[in-house]
């Protein structure tokens, strides 16, 4: 849930300063406000109290104080000035002049917000969403979030926006909340932006449109937010809403890694592994790599792991090969489970293992990589199990692995776990031929010299 805290400094250019220290105030004229503000405050003038208090938390006039800030609010708020109760809550939500206690913090907001000061009424609500110095109540946080809302408070819609998304406190209800986070957005709001270019995307609350997406993603990226940055990379990567633009999708990934974000520094290093939309360069693409498992990014484990494993932007390493391997598969990654089990099953890097090569590539199978279909189906035929390596072989096959498909025509040909069958043998080395795989086109020649197919 967000929870911003609105910064003083503009706070004070929100609330109107009253009496007639206001113009001298607004015309910098510190000195003489200072004078008149104070002579009135001590006189019990609330409202010259709270700009009092004001000129101290901004050294306006005066050295910058809290304490006499703090003291300044509380004899203003305690007179019933509805903004000098909201930074009262500020203060002691923020510990700022006083202990810390969101109890109090909540009684005063409750003050202001009963006067309908909007500020207070978004913070109020934080307070009921977040349980802070109150029992939890998203409902109650609904209630003011829609009061400080429709006056056009712009956290205030954010966070009604996400209560509607969410379900929180009201019925879930996705119109809702994009009419919310359309509000907040008109008002320059990244993060409602964001969601609402999550929104078109996902067709949430609104008709999928891509083209919408990529205009908020853009409105969110352009203000420095790093997840819209990422994810317009990813649409001009993929072309979608927009034409597809490798270069354009290299510069947001960019822009979100050079903020820490370990997708985008993930996604950049397989842009400069692949070649896409810049120069290939494996040594960038480690260096990226390296960025984001630094962070513990799996699929950066992942791919760090290939990398020694070929000898791409380092020297091959196959210890570190099944380090990084390692170190991805234990988060799940399948890719990475796939690959530490084919060196285990060639002894490269770690003590040769068919035991703990099964074990990973069945984590990985069932998770539907490919290659470790067709390398359970190695193992099954290596112990003349012909059954398993026939269902292991048609399970990556059928998913386009060209190595499968040849090997499966070998098992149709010599009838292996299945009914000898030539022409469907003849089907599989086609599959795997069309793929460019030069066994299987020497299978297809070998089948036709014997003049088992036509």
């Amino acid at each position: 849930m967000k929870n911003k805290f609105l910064l003083i400094s503009l706070l004070a250019s929100t609330f109107a300063f009253a009496d007639n220290c206001d113009d001298l105030l607004k015309n910098k004229q510190y000195e003489s406000a200072l004078s008149i503000c104070s002579a009135k405050a001590e006189s019990g003038v609330s409202s010259a109290q709270r700009n009092l208090g004001l000129m101290f938390l901004l050294g306006y006039g005066v050295e910058s104080s809290v304490t006499n800030s703090y003291k300044w609010f509380s004899t203003s708020a305690q007179s019933g000035d509805a903004v000098a109760q909201y930074f009262l809550g500020l203060f002691y939500t923020n510990g700022e002049g006083t202990k810390q206690d969101y109890t109090q913090a909540v009684y005063w907001y409750q003050k202001a917000a009963n006067q309908n000061l909007a500020d207070a009424q978004y913070k109020l609500g934080t307070m009921y969403s977040n349980g802070k110095g109150i029992k939890q109540d998203y409902s109650k946080a609904v209630y003011w979030y829609q009061k400080a809302a429709v006056q056009d408070n712009v956290d205030a819609q954010f966070n009604l926006g996400n209560m509607y998304y969410n379900g929180q406190g009201i019925k879930q209800d996705y119109s809702k909340s994009v009419y919310w986070y359309q509000k907040a957005a008109d008002q320059g709001d990244a993060d409602a932006q964001y969601n609402l270019a999550y929104g078109y995307y996902n067709g949430h609350g609104v008709k999928q449109d891509y083209a919408k997406s990529v205009y908020w993603y853009q409105k969110a990226a352009d203000q420095g937010d790093a997840k819209a940055q990422f994810n317009l990379g990813n649409k001009y990567y993929h072309g979608q809403g927009v034409k597809q633009d490798y270069s354009q999708a290299i510069y947001w990934y960019q822009k979100a890694a050079d903020q820490g974000k370990s997708y985008a520094q993930f996604n950049l290093g397989t842009m400069y592994d692949d070649g896409h939309g810049v120069k290939q360069d494996y040594s960038q693409a480690f260096y990226w790599y390296q960025k984001a498992v630094d962070q513990g990014d799996a699929n950066a484990q992942a791919n760090l792991g290939a990398m020694y494993n070929d000898g791409h932007g380092v020297k091959q390493d196959y210890s570190q090969a099944a380090y990084w391997y390692q170190k991805a598969a234990d988060q799940g990654n399948a890719n990475a489970q796939a690959n530490l089990g084919v060196l285990y099953i060639q002894g490269n890097g770690v003590r040769q293992d068919y035991a703990k090569a099964k074990n990973l590539l069945l984590l990985s199978a069932n998770q539907g990589t490919r290659s470790a279909q067709y390398h359970l189906g190695l193992l099954a035929d290596r112990d003349n199990n012909y059954k398993e390596a026939l269902a292991w072989y048609t399970k990556a096959a059928n998913q386009g692995d060209a190595d499968a498909q040849n090997n499966l025509g070998i098992m149709y040909e010599d009838g292996h776990g299945v009914k000898q069958n030539y022409k469907t043998a003849y089907q599989w080395y086609q599959k795997a031929a069309d793929q460019g795989n030069q066994l299987a086109i020497n299978n297809i020649s070998r089948l036709r010299n014997k003049g088992l197919i036509k």
